[in-house]
């Protein structure tokens, strides 16, 4: 059996719970959040984090999709979410954001070294990647410091709102995974 609760020295990543509907709403209403990310439309319809926690729950419990809330010790309230999407055996796609208040102070970069653990170690994946906005570079900044490596980017991928944006991606593969942690 796969624990999906994980634990660094700041942080407990757990599975979401009905109770986090109200943070939820609050930081990924954030337009400064939604610019960010192609999943998250601002305003948020007035159902969309009650069908956004209840998909997940459903997709981690059939481990299809691991989405972890970020809660700081000792205290129980969500501050951001990481998902990790196993594509395959052998691939997966980390995505993730944190509520405006915790911008800078480094909970996103320890998370998604504990997600790579868990995917390299746990799910035993190959292949790790992300992608974010060009126009979002602090996401990239994260993605670097937890190791991964940027490979490319694919100009005027996505529309976001209308705009067309840049996806820059990164990623890691097990020997880099194995190299950083020997």
């Amino acid at each position: 059996m796969i624990n999906t609760t994980l634990e660094t020295k700041r942080l407990v990543l757990r599975p979401l719970q009905a109770d986090d509907e109200a943070a939820i709403t609050r930081y990924a209403g954030d337009r400064r959040i939604a610019a960010g990310k192609l999943s998250i439309p601002h305003p948020l319809p007035q159902d969309w984090t009650r069908r956004y926690i209840r998909y997940h729950l459903q997709a981690i419990a059939a481990r299809e999709d691991f989405c972890l809330a970020l809660t700081r010790r000792p205290e129980p309230g969500l501050i951001g979410v990481i998902n990790l999407y196993p594509q395959s055996e052998s691939m997966g796609q980390v995505g993730f954001w944190t509520g405006v208040p915790w911008w800078g102070k480094g909970y996103m970069t320890e998370a998604l070294r504990a997600v790579l653990s868990f995917a390299f170690e746990d799910l035993a994946l190959q292949r790790v990647h992300a992608s974010h906005f060009g126009t979002n570079p602090a996401s990239g900044r994260v993605m670097q410091k937890a190791g991964m490596r940027q490979e490319g980017r694919l100009r005027q991928h996505v529309l976001k709102d209308g705009v067309p944006q840049d996806l820059v991606w990164h990623g890691m593969l097990r020997e880099d995974f194995e190299s950083n942690h020997a």
